[in-house]
């Protein structure tokens, strides 16, 4: 991709807090997209409808650098910045990592669940956030299998709003909580990143993610899981409500998959598998999904 590619929004928006964005390179382009500027700079380009999620990962941030917690940083700088209907938030380059472990994740959640609520407005977690719009960008899908997932979206989302069985203290949680976004630093030390769903929530939003890799995709054996529950003190497993915030991050990876086939269609078999695997036309879990992206 060369530079004449690198969208007005990143050239407006570098110039508009003193950056040079001649010379970017792309790292991702996804849903949002990710670029690397000279200087050990990443650019975040997100869509025009999240300007306020992109101000509170800001300050989200901000906050937990000075409680302790190491996350990316944000640069120096007013932010988020809004040019040609797009959302740019500008971060430090994290320094060389590699995917944290599932005792990596555990151990960062048990510190991050315990702190105090921060003094701003963390918004409140919401499991079910673009899943409607991912359904409709999934251009792949059989009538039939779209109007099922349309249909287990409502069910997932009045239960949740019905309220789930008492569980653990809400707590700030990270909202999507995996060993690629809580990552080991080759220099020693745990790091969080991706902090765009953080809000305040139940705890076990995040815990649920390592169980769902577990018994559900088969990406974590069971000694790991054991391991997991271990270090945070806690089988989320065991609750209640398990089942529903299990089925919603089921949903969101299935959404993810087939919003994505427009784009990029060798993911196609993968995200036809995750549907048909919730359909039951798969046997019982844990299934094996491959990761996209």
């Amino acid at each position: 991709m060369t530079d004449m590619e690198v969208p007005d929004a990143l050239h407006e928006a570098c110039a508009a807090i003193g950056l040079d964005g001649r010379g970017a390179e792309p790292i991702r382009i996804a849903e949002n997209q990710i670029w690397r500027l000279p200087g050990g700079i990443i650019a975040r380009i997100a869509p025009p409808d999240r300007a306020a999620s992109a101000a509170r990962e800001i300050s989200v941030a901000r906050w937990l650098s000075t409680s302790g917690i190491a996350a990316v940083r944000p640069v120096l700088a007013p932010q988020p910045v809004v040019r040609a209907g797009l959302v740019v938030t500008f971060w430090h380059e994290a320094p060389p990592h590699d995917h944290g472990s599932t005792e990596d994740v555990a151990a960062a959640l048990k510190e991050l669940h315990a702190l105090a609520l921060p003094d701003f407005d963390l918004g409140h977690l919401d499991p079910f956030v673009r899943i409607p719009e991912r359904l409709a960008a999934a251009s792949s899908l059989t009538n039939s299998d779209r109007q099922w997932l349309l249909s287990l979206y409502r069910d997932l989302a009045e239960r949740w709003q019905a309220g789930l069985p008492a569980g653990l203290p809400t707590s700030a949680v990270h909202g999507d909580a995996w060993p690629g976004n809580i990552v080991r630093l080759r220099q020693g030390g745990r790091l969080l990143m991706d902090l765009e769903r953080s809000s305040a929530g139940p705890p076990e939003w995040d815990l649920v993610s390592t169980a769902v890799r577990t018994w559900t995709t088969g990406a974590v054996t069971p000694a790991e899981y054991a391991s997991f529950c271990a270090i945070y003190g806690h089988d989320v497993t065991t609750w209640a409500g398990y089942s529903v915030l299990a089925s919603a991050r089921e949903l969101r990876m299935v959404t993810y998959a087939a919003q994505h086939v427009a784009r990029q269609p060798k993911w196609r078999a993968e995200a036809q598998h995750r549907v048909d695997c919730l359909r039951g036309r798969c046997g019982p879990r844990p299934w094996q999904w491959t990761g996209i992206l």
